[in-house]
C-alpha cells in the first residue's frame, strides 16, 4: 500500500472517489492517512511534482509528508531528502523554475540511493511523454577536445578537454595553473544552442572542487555576457565535495555558443578543480544584418481584413550603435508608429506625416544600455485600446492614442524609414543584426530569404550576423588597474597621444595617469563633478588645468583624445573642439601609463592617485595611434593589470526600470543606486512608504489640531496622497473634502434651455476619493433647493423635474433629495410628514409663490459623491430658485481601529500569503503585558519573514530571502509590556531593510550588495501566532497594514476560537493628549476628552477660552445662591458650574494681558461683606486683597514681580489652604504669604471679570478701581472647580452668568496671538506645492459657517427689584459672531424678498470665532 499524508486537515479529507484510477490492483491505490508530526513535510511545490509524475493525485497544500511503502519497508522521506528524489526523475515540462530549484540535493548516502530507486520504480510506470520537446539535452559530455579552452592548466593531465561531468580520464578534471580568480574554462558548443542548465562537480578522488563561480556567454568568443539571476544574483552555488553533482536550472534560458565559467571561492584545503556539463537543446533563428545605411526590409499588407486580436510584431536585435530606427509602421491619413534606439533606449513613438522630420510624440520609453552588442527581445502587442511594450523581460502598458480607433497598418520598413518616393539615408537607420523578425506569427526574415512579393529588400543585407570585434574591459572596484608601456617613439617625438572610449555612472574618477620623466612631474586626466579635467603638477603645483564635456557619467559610450606635441596640449571628449593649452616644455609620457588606478603596492611611485579609481568600462584604447591588443593583456603577454573583467563590459543600469516607486527619482553609481524622495509624499530607500498618515483620525491620535493636511488613504499603495480639511472640532473627527462650487447658487433661466445641468469636480483624483469614502465610518453632504414656484421631484407620483448623479465615475441617476432613502423620490418632509402641502413629498412641489426650502443630508455611501446636478422647472414665468451641493464630509476611520485580542500563546489569525516580492512594508500597533511574543511569520521554502517581540524592550524583524536570515531590532529603554500602544513600521526593499518603534530612531540594515531580490513565500500568513503555534503573541494587535492594504483582523477573529475582536483600554495610551485637567473617556473605537473641569476647550482640551474687555465690561458669576433657580437644564450642564458656597482654601489660576494700570482682574464677594480681590497697583505689581472677617481690614499680598501692566502675556497661579497662600506668576519663583484670619471665605456669593456694580461692600479703594472695570485680555480663568468666562462664552443660556457691557470672544490670550500675520497652516511632512482643485490656495481653501450670518440669536431680559427705592432696570443681552472669512451671498436685485443666505461649511474651531455680547 503506497499512502501520502498531509498536515493540513482540510486538503486530507478525501474520500474514496478520488482514489487514483489508472492502479493496476488494490495493493497499489494511494490513500490518505492522519498527520505524523515526528516526520517532517515535503513542500508544496515537490508534493506537486510528484503529483505530476503519477498523473492522478490531487495537488497537495502548503506542507505534506509522503510516505511510500513498497514490499514491507515503509520509508519516510524527510525535507533533506524530497529534493533528491526528484532529481533523479525526469522533470516534466512546465516544471516551474523554482520548483526545479528544489531539485538539487546531495545523492551521497546508500539509504537515500535505495529510496531513490523504489520511488523511481513505482512513479516511473505512471510517468508518460506529453509530445512537448524537452530542453534538457547533454551539450558538453560529446564534445572534442578542441572545444575546450582555459586560462591555464596545471599539467597535461589537467587539460580542459578532461573537465566533462562524471569522467575519470586524465587526472579526473580540469585544474588550472594557479588558484586564483583570473582563472577562467571555456567550452565552445559549435553553434548558438538554448541552455537550461549547468551542472558542476569536483576534480575526481581529489579535494579540489568550486563553491562559487560565475557564469558567462557569448555568441562569439569575446564580448562576453555575465548571466544574473533575478537581474542580481552574480554567483551560482558550487559542490561541497569532489564527488557529488550540483545541478542549477537557470531560470531564464541562455541561448550562446560559447559558456565561460569563472571560479570565485573554491575548497581552501585543495584547489580549483572542475568538471561540468551544460543542459539544453539546439536553437534555430533567421538572421539579418543591416550596414545603417539605405538597407532594410519593407513588407507591404494584402489588402483585407486584419486579426481580431490585434495586430504584433516580436523580434530581437544587437547593435553597437546607440540610435537608429528599428521599425516603422506606415497607416492611413500618414499616421505611423516608430520604435528607435536613442541613447541606447528604445523608445515608442508616434510620427504624423510620411517623413521622419516631422516632430514625433512619445508614447513609451523602455529599456537602456541597448547598444551592448548582446540580443535584446523587442516586442509591440496591441490590445484593443492599448499596446504592450515589451522589452527584454519588462513589458508598458501603453494607452492608445484617440487617432488610432480605425488605424490598419499598410506597410512594415525595417531598418531605414522607406518612403514611397525613394529610402532616407540617415544616421539614424539602424546599424546591426535583427533575429526572428515575426509580424502576426508571420517570418518576415524567412519570406525576404525566400523572395516573397510582400517583402521587398533594400540595399546592402545580409542574412547573417558579420559582428565587428571590439574588445572591451571593465573595472569593477578601487582596486583594479590597467598598466601599459609607453609609447615607443615618445622621446623621438617630444610628446604623446592617447585615445580611448569609456562608460561609467560614477562622476568621478582616474582615466589616466603618467609620469613626466623629464619634468618630474605627473599627468592626471580624470572625472570630476561628471566633467573631464587634465592637470599637469609638478612640486606640488599645478602647472596646467583643462577641462573639457559634462554630464559624462549617464552610462554611454565617450571618445576621449589626448594629445601633446611641440608644447600644445589639447584634450577632446566625442569629437567636439578640445581644449588647448600652450605647455612650457612638451608632454612626454613616461615608461608606463596607468588607466582606471594604481597598483596596491605602497612603494609604488611610478604611480600616484589622488582621486576615486575609476569604476566602468574602456574600448579603443591606442597608445601612439597604435590600438592596444587586450587580449595580449589578458594572456600576460603585454602590460600587466589587476582586478579587471577583460573582453566584457559589466555596465549595469540599475534604473531602468526604476526600483524607486511613487515618482522617486532614480540616480545611480557603478555599485548602487539611490532614490530621491523628495515632493513625492513618499520616505524609504525606494520611495515606499508615506509619510503621511491614513486618515484625519490618525492625524487627530498623533496629537494634531483641526486644519489642512495630505492624507495618504492607502500607504504605500499606488493612490496618491490627496489635501483635505480636518475638523478636529467635535466629538468626530471630520474629513472635509471640496469641490469647485459649495455655494448657494442662483439658477438663473437661459432662453431656449428647458434644464440646468451644473457638474461638481472634486479637489482629489477619482481613485483617492472613493478610498477616503471606502474607509470612513460615515460620510455626508448636503443637498438642498430652494424654490419660488420651480417643483423638484414633481411627487408623489409626477416623473422628477430634477435628478442628481452620485456615486463611483460619472454616477448614476438619483431621483430622492437630502435626508430621505435612496428609490423613494422623496424630500425630507416627506419622509416626516410634515411637508408645507401633505398632498407632495417635497415643499417645493407644491408650486407655491412662497420661498419654500427642500435640504437635507444625503448620508447612502454608495450614491456619493454627488457629482452633477440637474433642475428642470426653471422655465415657467415666476419660476426661481437656487441650490447648494456641500462639501463632502466623512469621519471615523475603519482600519485605524480594527483589532484583534489574542489571549493565549496557542491562538493566532491565518491569512492568504503575503506577496512582497520587490517591496514589503508592514505597520500595525500593539500593546501588551506579555515579555514576548511573534506578531506575525510567513514562510517560505526556505525565505520568511517574521516580527516579534524577542523581549520587553527589543522588537526583532527578521526575514530570508535565499542569501541567510537577516536581522533589523530596535531597543527601547522602556518596557514595552506596559499595556500601551506602541506602533511598529518595518520595511523590506531590494536597498535595504528598516524597523521603527514608535518614535525611536530607525533601524536599517542595509541588502547584500549581490543578494536575492524576491521574497519567495508560500504559506499562509500567520498573526499573533506562529506555524509551530509557539511563541506566540498575547495581547492586542490594531491597525495591522501590508502594503499599504488593511487586514480585517476583527472579522476573522469572530470566527477564530482563542481570538476577540476589538480591544478596548485606550486611554491609558491616549489620554495624556487630553491636557489642562481634560479627562480622558472611553470609547469602542477611540476617545475622547471630556473638558468640562477644564478651563480650556478643544478636542483635546488646549485651546484657551480668551475674552476682550472693555471698561464697561462685565462677567458676573453667581454661586450656588439658590439650588433650584437653574435646575430646568441641568442634565446638561458641565460640571464645573456650581461650587461649594464656604471655602477653606481656593486654587486660581488665569492668565491676562493689559496696559491699564490700575486695574481690578477678578472679585469674590460673599454675603457677609468678605471678599477676595485680585488686581494690579498703580506700580504695575500684583495684589491678592483677603477680607475673610468682615469686621476687620483686608489682608494686602504684594508680588515682588514687576511690570505687570506692559501689555504681555502673564500667567498667574493663587492657592490658598486655610492660612497659607502662594502665589506664582509666570515662571519667577513661588512666593509665600501667611494670613491673619482664621482662612475661612464664608457664603461666597459671586465672582466678577471686569467692572463691579455691585460696590457697596467694597472698601474704598477697591470701589475705586472696581468702577473702573478692565481693559484688556483675560484668559482661561479657573476658580477651584469653574470655569467663568469659559462658561460665559460657551454656555451663557445655561451658566449663572450675567454679562453686561462688550464681551468680544478673542485668541488674545494665546502666545501666537502676539503675532498679528499668524494664519493657519497646511500641515504637510514633505516640501509639497499645489492647488486644490482649480486655482485655490493650500491655506483656507475651505469656507466657514460655523454660526448663522447677522441673526440674533436670542435676547434675555432679567428684572431685579431690589426695594421700594430701586427702579427696575432692564438688562439686555444680545450674542452675535462675526465670520473670520468673507461669505458670498446670493445677488438679490432681481429678487429683493429671496430670504436665504449663503451658509458654508465649519471648518474652523467654533469657539475661535469672535464674539461680543451687549447690554
Amino acid at each position: 500500500m503506497k499512502t501520502c499524508s498531509c498536515r493540513q486537515t482540510k486538503t486530507c479529507q478525501l474520500n474514496k472517489t478520488q482514489y487514483l484510477s489508472s492502479v493496476k490492483s488494490e495493493e497499489e491505490q494511494f490513500t490518505w492517512s492522519p498527520p505524523s508530526r515526528a516526520r517532517k513535510g515535503l513542500s508544496e511545490e515537490t508534493c506537486g511534482y510528484l503529483n505530476h509524475l503519477t498523473g492522478s493525485l490531487q495537488a497537495f497544500h502548503t506542507i505534506c509528508q509522503l510516505r511510500i511503502t513498497v514490499g514491507l519497508e515503509e520509508i519516510s522521506l524527510g525535507a533533506g531528502e524530497e529534493s533528491s528524489v526528484a532529481s533523479l526523475l525526469q522533470q516534466p515540462p512546465g516544471f516551474s523554475a523554482a520548483s526545479r530549484r528544489l531539485l538539487i540535493m546531495d545523492l551521497g548516502t546508500k539509504r537515500l540511493a535505495g529510496i531513490i530507486a523504489q520511488v523511481a520504480l513505482f512513479l516511473s510506470s505512471s510517468y508518460g511523454t506529453t509530445g512537448e520537446e524537452v530542453c534538457d539535452s547533454a551539450l558538453v559530455s560529446n564534445l572534442p577536445p578542441s572545444s575546450f579552452r582555459s586560462s591555464s592548466q596545471l599539467s597535461s593531465s589537467h587539460a580542459p578537454g578532461f573537465a566533462k561531468l562524471n569522467r575519470r580520464d586524465g587526472a579526473g578534471g580540469w585544474s588550472p595553473h594557479t588558484s586564483d580568480r583570473y582563472q577562467w574554462l571555456e567550452v565552445d558548443l559549435g553553434q548558438r544552442t538554448t541552455i537550461t542548465a549547468v551542472a558542476t562537480q569536483g576534480r575526481y578522488g581529489s579535494s579540489d572542487w568550486l563553491s562559487s563561480y560565475l557564469l558567462m556567454f557569448s555568441d562569439t568568443g569575446h564580448n562576453w555576457k555575465q548571466h544574473r539571476q533575478e537581474d542580481s544574483i552574480g554567483s551560482f552555488p558550487g559542490n561541497s565535495n569532489a564527488d557529488s553533482v550540483v545541478q542549477y536550472k537557470l531560470l531564464q534560458p541562455a541561448i550562446a555558443r560559447f559558456l565561460r565559467l569563472i571560479p570565485l571561492d573554491w575548497n581552501p584545503s585543495g584547489r580549483i578543480g572542475l568538471r561540468l556539463e551544460t543542459y539544453g537543446c539546439p536553437y534555430t533563428s533567421d538572421v539579418v544584418s543591416l550596414d545603417g545605411g539605405s538597407s532594410g526590409l519593407v513588407y507591404r499588407l494584402s489588402p483585407g481584413p486584419r486579426r481580431a486580436s490585434g495586430e504584433a510584431v516580436s523580434l530581437k536585435f544587437k547593435t553597437l550603435r546607440n540610435s537608429g530606427t528599428l521599425l516603422h509602421a506606415d497607416g492611413e491619413g500618414g499616421l505611423g508608429l516608430s520604435l528607435e534606439l536613442e541613447r541606447g533606449k528604445l523608445l515608442l513613438l508616434l510620427r504624423q506625416g510620411r517623413t521622419s522630420s516631422s516632430e514625433p510624440r512619445l508614447l513609451a520609453s523602455l529599456g537602456s544600455l541597448l547598444d551592448d552588442q548582446h540580443w535584446h527581445h523587442v516586442a509591440v502587442e496591441q490590445r484593443r485600446s492599448h499596446l504592450n511594450l515589451t522589452v527584454d523581460k519588462h513589458t508598458e502598458r501603453v494607452q492608445m492614442p484617440a487617432e488610432f480607433s480605425h488605424w490598419d497598418i499598410q506597410q512594415l520598413s525595417v531598418g531605414a524609414v522607406q518612403s514611397s518616393q525613394k529610402p532616407e539615408v540617415s544616421k539614424r537607420n539602424f546599424h546591426g543584426c535583427l533575429e526572428n523578425l515575426l509580424y502576426n506569427e508571420l517570418n518576415l526574415i524567412d519570406l525576404a530569404k525566400h523572395k516573397d512579393p510582400h517583402v521587398t529588400v533594400v540595399g546592402n543585407v545580409t542574412f547573417s550576423c558579420a559582428e565587428s570585434l571590439s574588445v572591451a574591459v571593465t573595472f569593477p572596484g578601487p582596486q583594479s588597474f590597467l598598466q601599459l608601456p609607453g609609447a615607443a617613439g615618445a622621446s623621438s617625438s617630444g610628446g604623446v597621444s592617447v585615445g580611448f572610449q569609456f562608460r561609467t555612472w560614477n562622476k568621478a574618477g582616474l582615466l589616466l595617469t603618467f609620469e613626466l620623466p623629464q619634468e618630474g612631474g605627473v599627468v592626471w586626466l580624470y572625472l570630476s563633478e561628471a566633467r573631464l579635467r587634465l592637470q599637469i603638477h609638478k612640486a606640488g603645483r599645478a602647472l596646467l588645468e583643462l577641462t573639457r564635456g559634462s554630464a559624462l557619467n549617464d552610462g554611454q559610450w565617450h571618445a576621449v583624445e589626448l594629445n601633446s606635441r611641440r608644447g600644445h596640449v589639447t584634450i577632446a571628449v566625442d569629437e567636439e573642439g578640445g581644449g588647448v593649452a600652450h605647455a612650457s616644455h612638451s608632454v612626454t609620457a613616461g615608461n608606463h601609463l596607468f588607466f582606471g588606478g594604481c597598483p596596491a603596492e605602497e612603494d609604488s611611485q611610478e604611480c600616484q592617485n589622488p582621486f576615486n579609481s575609476f569604476q566602468g568600462c574602456m574600448r579603443l584604447l591606442s597608445v601612439d595611434n597604435q590600438p592596444v591588443d587586450l587580449m595580449k593583456v589578458q594572456q600576460r603577454l603585454l602590460g600587466n593589470y589587476s582586478h579587471l573583467q577583460i573582453d566584457m563590459c559589466g555596465i549595469i543600469d540599475r534604473c531602468s526600470p526604476s526600483r524607486c516607486e511613487h515618482g522617486g527619482r532614480c540616480s545611480q553609481s557603478w555599485t548602487g543606486f539611490h532614490c530621491n524622495c523628495s515632493e513625492s509624499g513618499y520616505s524609504g530607500a525606494t520611495c515606499h512608504s508615506s509619510v503621511y498618515q491614513q486618515s484625519c483620525e490618525a492625524y487627530k491620535h498623533n496629537g494634531n489640531t483641526s486644519g489642512h493636511f495630505y492624507i495618504d488613504v492607502d500607504g504605500s499603495g499606488p493612490i496618491k496622497p490627496q489635501l483635505v480639511y480636518c475638523n478636529m472640532t467635535e466629538e468626530n473627527t471630520w474629513m472635509v473634502i471640496q469641490h469647485n462650487n459649495t455655494e448657494l447658487t442662483r439658477v438663473r433661466p437661459s432662453p431656449g434651455v428647458n434644464q440646468h445641468s451644473v457638474q461638481f469636480d472634486y479637489s482629489t483624483e477619482e481613485e483617492q476619493l472613493l478610498a477616503a469614502i471606502s474607509q470612513s465610518e460615515h460620510c455626508e453632504q448636503e443637498l438642498s433647493y430652494h424654490c419660488r414656484k420651480s417643483r423638484l421631484l414633481n411627487t408623489p407620483e409626477g416623473s422628477p423635474f430634477s435628478w442628481w448623479l452620485g456615486g463611483p465615475g460619472p454616477g448614476r441617476v438619483q431621483t430622492y433629495w437630502g435626508g430621505a432613502h435612496p428609490g423613494s423620490q422623496q424630500c425630507v418632509c416627506g419622509l416626516q410628514g410634515d411637508c408645507v402641502d401633505p398632498q407632495h413629498y417635497c415643499n417645493c412641489d407644491a408650486d407655491r409663490m412662497d420661498w419654500a426650502e427642500d435640504s437635507g443630508l444625503l448620508t447612502h455611501e454608495e450614491s456619493l459623491p454627488v457629482r452633477s446636478l440637474v433642475l428642470g422647472d426653471i422655465q415657467r414665468p415666476g419660476s426661481e430658485a437656487a441650490y447648494r451641493v456641500g462639501p463632502l464630509r466623512c469621519h471615523g476611520d475603519e482600519n485605524f481601529w480594527n483589532a484583534a485580542f489574542f489571549d493565549k500563546e496557542t491562538s493566532y489569525l491565518h491569512f492568504p500569503t503575503f506577496h512582497g516580492e520587490l517591496s514589503a512594508d508592514i505597520s500595525f500597533l500593539f500593546k501588551t503585558t506579555a515579555s514576548s511574543g511573534v506578531f506575525l511569520e510567513n514562510l517560505g521554502i526556505k525565505d520568511f519573514i517574521r516580527i516579534e517581540l524577542s523581549s520587553s524592550t527589543r522588537v526583532l524583524f527578521s526575514f530570508d530571502v535565499g542569501n541567510g536570515p537577516l536581522e533589523v531590532h530596535v531597543d527601547s529603554s522602556v518596557p514595552l509590556n506596559d499595556n500601551r500602544w506602541h506602533r511598529v513600521r518595518a520595511e523590506r526593499n531590494v536597498k535595504e531593510a528598516s524597523l521603527r518603534l514608535d518614535e525611536l530612531p530607525v533601524a536599517t540594515q542595509e541588502a547584500p550588495a549581490d543578494g536575492h531580490f524576491h521574497l519567495q513565500l508560500n504559506s499562509q500568513l500567520f498573526i499573533g501566532g506562529t506555524a509551530s503555534r509557539q511563541k506566540g503573541f498575547r495581547g492586542c494587535i490594531r491597525s495591522l497594514q501590508l502594503n499599504g492594504v488593511t487586514l480585517d483582523l476583527e472579522e476573522r477573529a469572530k470566527i477564530t476560537p482563542g481570538v476577540r475582536a476589538g480591544c478596548p483600554g485606550h486611554c491609558s495610551s491616549y489620554g495624556l493628549l487630553c491636557q489642562n485637567q481634560g479627562r480622558c473617556v472611553e470609547r469602542t473605537n477611540g476617545f475622547h476628552c471630556d473638558c468640562g473641569l477644564s478651563a480650556y476647550t478643544g478636542v483635546f482640551c488646549h485651546t484657551e477660552v480668551s475674552a476682550s474687555f472693555k471698561s464697561e465690561t462685565s462677567v458676573s458669576y453667581t454661586f450656588k445662591e439658590n439650588p433650584y433657580k437653574f435646575s430646568g437644564n441641568s442634565s446638561s450642564l458641565p460640571s464645573s458650574i456650581y461650587s461649594d458656597m464656604t471655602l477653606r482654601g481656593e486654587n486660581i489660576s488665569l492668565s491676562f494681558r493689559t496696559n491699564q494700570s490700575p486695574a481690578l482682574l477678578l472679585y469674590v464677594s460673599s454675603h457677609y461683606r468678605e471678599y477676595l480681590a485680585l488686581l494690579i497697583n498703580k506700580h504695575d505689581v500684583l495684589e491678592v486683597r483677603y477680607k475673610l472677617e468682615g469686621s476687620r481690614d483686608a489682608e494686602v499680598l504684594r508680588s515682588r514681580v514687576k511690570s505687570l501692566a506692559n501689555g504681555q502675556l502673564h500667567t498667574v497661579t493663587i492657592r490658598r489652604l486655610t492660612d497659607s497662600v502662594s502665589v506664582q506668576i509666570d515662571q519667577n519663583a513661588r512666593e509665600d504669604f501667611n494670613l491673619t484670619s482664621d482662612g475661612e471665605f464664608s457664603a461666597i456669593k459671586t465672582l466678577v471679570l471686569g467692572r463691579v456694580h455691585e460696590s457697596d461692600d467694597l472698601d474704598p479703594d477697591v470701589a475705586r478701581l472696581a468702577s473702573l472695570g478692565f481693559t484688556g485680555c483675560l484668559s482661561v480663568v479657573h476658580f477651584n472647580s469653574i470655569s467663568p468666562l469659559k462658561a460665559a462664552l460657551l454656555h451663557p443660556d445655561t451658566s449663572p452668568v450675567i454679562i453686561t457691557g462688550p464681551l468680544v470672544q478673542s485668541n488674545c490670550g494665546s502666545s501666537a496671538s502676539a503675532n498679528p500675520y499668524a494664519a493657519e497652516n497646511t500641515h504637510h511632512l514633505s516640501d509639497q506645492s499645489g492647488s486644490v482643485g482649480s486655482g485655490q490656495p493650500l491655506v483656507n481653501a475651505i469656507r466657514t459657517d460655523s454660526a448663522l450670518i447677522g441673526g440674533v440669536i436670542a435676547a434675555v431680559v432679567f428684572v431685579i427689584v431690589t426695594g421700594l427705592a430701586i427702579t427696575a432696570s432692564f438688562l439686555y443681552r444680545r450674542k452675535e459672531t462675526y465670520r473670520n472669512q468673507e461669505v458670498k451671498e446670493v445677488k438679490q436685485e432681481d429678487s429683493p424678498d429671496f430670504p436665504f443666505n449663503n451658509q458654508t461649511d465649519s471648518q474652523n474651531v467654533s469657539t475661535e470665532n469672535p464674539k461680543e455680547y451687549f447690554i
